[in-house]
């Protein structure tokens, strides 16, 4: 037990001290998992440093890497300008329905079998992009993203949802696929709702782009120059053609947005990229991050001095933090912290109460960590009072389910990471503290809310 509260201690330090100090979280996290390993793990030093990095998130780095690199190579030759376009042309120009078909497009492709991740590694940088050019908050099209994929994740087809059922079957619980699909559905649309007023939905509701010219934007009884001209990317902080000169010295020039309504050679091809990303991912479920990477090298070996400068975009801050925090809360689920936590609910003798308790570890530990992992690894800790008829399965599981999944908004979840670094870099510091404080909140407020709707009524 004396191990398992200096874990939670060491966590809850490593926040502190990032909140007070400018040190990157991810940093602290990586020497708080090498403090507390330490006193940990048995063997060696080298075996302790081994049973660290086993830890490490190596697929998560390799999608954060190569997805922002991939769209980097996008953003400079204006192939993200060129689909922000055609999103115009789709929706007549109104703008405020913009992040809603982000929302629906990404529910889609979970719905179907899209691992979450993906989806979010596919759509969020063009959604991003749109808001950037059009003066929509990133971080309302980031939630628009993130609660979609959340919506579609629990249907039959989806992967949540096929993990959730199948762990309840091998524990002969009574199941109830399509409401637990419909009931996260339902939940993240209204989630959704509230979000898009809270982060400016109202200001768009009355927003026109003509989508035959990208920089005439008109509002009600006004003109004014879309986010992609001078004028609005210096009021949101980014520079019109912006000229960075990364890590690696070499100059990396940004498309002069607005201005894309064609497709050249190098756009086709990265149009071929993105379409081919899309497909490995949801048709051959092939890992997202090593297809983008995969994809960013075979354009860059095309025209090399064009992009020589990507790589220096990727939002290196950004992957430092995540993965040194999910190393660290991995860490946590190797030496028993969450399997510990999960004991101490056992022994409640108020069903009501556990039940409640285990929404909050579900959602506190998907906020960092694997939404499929405590999917799989918290019900069967509810399986004996379950089992014992005196909380409602269904109910349960579906309270269990939305308050780990909505969670994943958090900048140190997958979803969370890829909209914060998909950002633009400017905007970056914002969306993560933004998306942190959102995220914070949804571990909060979703289980008790879905323990208050769907278990303590007693009908499921």
């Amino acid at each position: 037990m004396t191990v398992h509260v200096l874990a939670i201690v060491a966590l809850v330090a490593a926040f502190v001290l990032a909140t007070v100090l400018p040190i990157n979280l991810g940093a602290i996290s990586l020497v708080a998992a090498f403090v507390v390993g330490m006193f940990v793990l048995e063997g060696d030093p080298g075996d302790v440093a081994d049973g660290i990095f086993d830890g490490f998130p190596g697929s998560l780095f390799v999608i954060l890497v190569g997805v922002t690199f991939l769209f980097a190579i996008a953003r400079a030759n204006g192939t993200v300008d060129w689909l922000v376009h055609q999103a115009v042309r789709a929706v007549g120009g109104r703008i405020a329905l913009i992040p809603w078909i982000m929302f629906v497009v990404t529910g889609l492709l979970t719905a179907f079998g899209a691992v979450v991740p993906a989806a979010v590694a596919i759509i969020a940088p063009i959604g991003l992009g749109f808001a950037l050019q059009h003066r929509i908050n990133p971080v309302l099209m980031g939630l628009s993203i993130i609660n979609g994929a959340s919506a579609g994740g629990f249907s039959p087809l989806a992967i949540f949802g096929i993990i959730t059922n199948g762990v309840v079957a091998e524990n002969d619980l009574p199941a109830n696929p399509l409401f637990l699909f419909l009931g996260s559905l339902v939940f993240n649309v209204l989630l959704n709702l509230v979000m898009f007023f809270l982060f400016g939905g109202r200001e768009l509701l009355g927003r026109v782009a003509d989508p035959d010219d990208p920089t005439d934007e008109r509002e009600p009884g006004t003109k004014e120059i879309a986010a992609g001209g001078p004028g609005a990317a210096k009021a949101a902080g980014q520079p019109g053609n912006a000229r960075t000169t990364g890590a690696t010295g070499a100059a990396f020039t940004d498309h002069d947005e607005g201005k894309v309504t064609t497709l050249d050679l190098n756009r086709s091809l990265t149009l071929v990229a993105l379409i081919g990303l899309a497909v490995g991912a949801l048709a051959f479920q092939l890992d997202v991050g090593l297809l983008a990477i995969t994809a960013a090298v075979l354009l860059s070996l095309l025209a090399p001095n064009t992009y020589k400068g990507a790589v220096a975009q990727v939002a290196w801050p950004t992957v430092l933090l995540i993965c040194g925090i999910v190393t660290y809360v991995n860490l946590l689920q190797e030496i028993g912290t969450v399997d510990f936590l999960g004991e101490q609910v056992a022994r409640i003798g108020i069903p009501l109460l556990a039940a409640l308790v285990i929404c909050y570890i579900g959602a506190a530990v998907s906020a960092f960590a694997s939404t499929t992992g405590i999917l799989g690894a918290l019900i069967p800790l509810a399986v004996p009072f379950l089992l014992a008829g005196q909380v409602g399965a269904v109910g349960l599981i579906t309270a269990l389910a939305i308050s780990s999944s909505v969670v994943d908004s958090s900048p140190f979840s997958t979803s969370g990471a890829l909209v914060t670094a998909n950002a633009p870099e400017g905007q970056r510091d914002y969306v993560y503290r933004r998306l942190m404080r959102w995220g914070f909140s949804m571990v909060l407020i979703a289980p008790p809310v879905t323990w208050l709707l769907l278990v303590v009524p007693g009908w499921l």
